[in-house]
C-alpha cells in the first residue's frame, strides 16, 4: 500500500508541467506550439530564453529528486515506486491530456535521488556527446543507454532494472528525434525554432 501511495505521489509531482507554466508566466508563447512541441527544457531553449530553459531543467530535475527522497523515508521499494510514478507523470501528465515531456531532466533528478554518482555519470556522458555533436537528443539517448549498465556494474540491480525500463520509455519518447537524426534534420543545441504548424 505504501508503494502504491508513493507511486501516486510521484505521478502527481512528476506531472507538474514546469516548462509550460514558466513560459506562460514569463509571457512567452505556448511551448507546445514551438519546435518539437514538448514541454521540456530543450524545447524551452528553442524559444531563445536561456534563463527559462535553465529554470525548467532545474524544476524538472527537482520534481524527480524530491519524489524519490520523500518516498525513500519509507524504504527502497517506495522510493523506486515514486521514481517510476514521477517519470510517467512527466511523460504522460493527466492535466495535458497525457502529452508531456521526453523525460531527460526528470531522469537525471531520479538518478540524483536514488544514487547521485549515476547522475554524475549520465551528465558527463551527456556533456561529452553534446559537445562533440551539438545534438541534445543524441547525447540523451547515449547517456541513458549507458546509465543502466553503469548502475548494474556498481551492484544496484533493482535500480538498474528500473532505469532500463525508464531508458526504454525515454527512447520511445525520442522516436521522432531518432528519425530526424537518421535523416539529418534534427535541430542542434542553440538553434532557435519556429512555430510549428
Amino acid at each position: 500500500m505504501i508503494a502504491v501511495l508513493a507511486f501516486a505521489f510521484g505521478y502527481l509531482l512528476g506531472s507538474i508541467p514546469f516548462g509550460l507554466l514558466l513560459t506562460r508566466a514569463a509571457g512567452g508563447p505556448d511551448i507546445r506550439a514551438i519546435g518539437s512541441g514538448n514541454i521540456g527544457a530543450t524545447n524551452v531553449l528553442r524559444t531563445g530564453n536561456k534563463a527559462l530553459a535553465a529554470a525548467t531543467l532545474l524544476c524538472d530535475m527537482l520534481k524527480g529528486a524530491v519524489a524519490v527522497l520523500a518516498a525513500a523515508r519509507y524504504g527502497p521499494d517506495p522510493a523506486l515506486a515514486a521514481a517510476l510514478g514521477a517519470f510517467l507523470g512527466h511523460l504522460f501528465p493527466v492535466w495535458l491530456k497525457f502529452k508531456g515531456g521526453k523525460g531527460v531532466a526528470t531522469y537525471i533528478g531520479l538518478l540524483i535521488g536514488l544514487h547521485w554518482p549515476a547522475a554524475l555519470f549520465f551528465c558527463v556522458v551527456w556533456l561529452a556527446v553534446a559537445a562533440a555533436t551539438r545534438y541534445s537528443s543524441l547525447a540523451a539517448l547515449i547517456a541513458s543507454a549507458l546509465t543502466p549498465l553503469a548502475i548494474w556494474y556498481i551492484g544496484l540491480p533493482s535500480v538498474a532494472a528500473l532505469f532500463l525500463l525508464l531508458t526504454v520509455l525515454l527512447w520511445f519518447m525520442h522516436r521522432a528525434n531518432i528519425a530526424r537524426l537518421l535523416n539529418g534534420s534534427e535541430g542542434k543545441i542553440g538553434a532557435k525554432a519556429s512555430m510549428t504548424n
